[in-house]
């Protein structure tokens, strides 16, 4: 696909993010989700994340996008071309991570409402317009299952305190409430396939999975090479992603995702306290 229309841009930049049905094929989807079921390195480095209630989300996250067949999906022409008419600038597109979230039926824990950049000002990234993450859902995301919800044009907020949610880092309720009476809560129920492009200041949640159906996905993180983080340890964040030609996720031989450099949960930024957390007040309504 080519880059994004004018449109589409403006929609992006007005509401905090952007859905695209259909952003990988059938074939795509269907060969993605089969690795991220059978690849043993993904299961090996899987996190656990405890919400308030402990129920767990279980997330695989690295750095790299490597000759995997997800990197080629974070890599391919179409992902790298809609990214960078979204991001703020024309410094060229890096890959800052990708994580495959597993909520498992039953089982899989909720997600406390937050902005991205309330991990990744722990990073010390400098320019909140310069990133962004988009979601490709692998399996149907709906209400039952604990899809996406966002806080629709929250973005525009600019960044609000976060404090520990569990396991997990979590907006002001203050804020959050006083965003809910002000903009539209909005569903992103996703078919496998779909996209959900969204700015790294919107506030998003999901809830628990309490269906009899996995909700699994890929969401990459990106980031303009002209955004400096001074406290994140990897590379990838400024090193310009090296295209891949969109036909390279089905049909150009993949590496095992073992090669690829996993996050370990002792060594997250933002998962540190840094003191000023606990004043800050969450609250899960579960």
């Amino acid at each position: 696909m080519d880059k994004f229309t004018e449109q589409q841009i403006q929609k992006y930049n007005r509401d905090g993010y952007l859905l695209i049905p259909g952003f990988c094929t059938e074939e795509e989807t269907d060969r993605l989700y089969r690795v991220a079921i059978e690849d043993q390195a993904m299961r090996k480095n899987a996190m656990d994340l405890n919400d308030q209630s402990g129920k767990k989300t279980r997330l695989s996250l690295w750095f790299k996008p490597g000759n995997d067949v997800f990197g080629y999906l974070t890599r391919s022409q179409k992902m790298v071309q809609s990214v960078a008419s979204l991001l703020e600038g024309d410094a060229p597109v890096c890959h800052f991570h990708s994580k495959l979230m597993q909520k498992e039926p039953k089982v899989g824990g909720a997600w406390e409402w937050h902005q991205d950049y309330g991990y990744w000002y722990k990073n010390q990234f400098m320019f909140p317009d310069q990133l962004l993450s988009v979601m490709v859902a692998l399996t149907p995301a709906n209400k039952e299952n604990g899809c996406l919800q966002v806080i629709k044009g929250s973005h525009k907020l600019g960044r609000v305190n976060h404090g520990f949610a569990g396991e997990q880092v979590g907006a002001d309720q203050v804020m959050v409430d006083n965003a809910l009476k002000t903009m539209e809560l909005v569903y992103c129920e996703l078919q496998p396939g779909d996209a959900l492009f969204f700015h790294s200041n919107l506030l998003h949640r999901s809830a628990a999975n309490l269906s009899d159906k996995p909700r699994w996905s890929i969401i990459s993180c990106f980031n303009s090479q002209s955004n400096i983080a001074y406290n994140e340890p990897s590379s990838a964040w400024k090193e310009p992603i090296v295209q891949v030609p969109d036909e390279a996720i089905l049909d150009w031989e993949a590496a095992s995702l073992s090669e690829a450099d996993f996050l370990k949960k002792e060594n997250d930024p933002a998962l540190k306290n840094t003191g000023w957390e606990s004043e800050v007040q969450i609250r899960n309504d579960n």
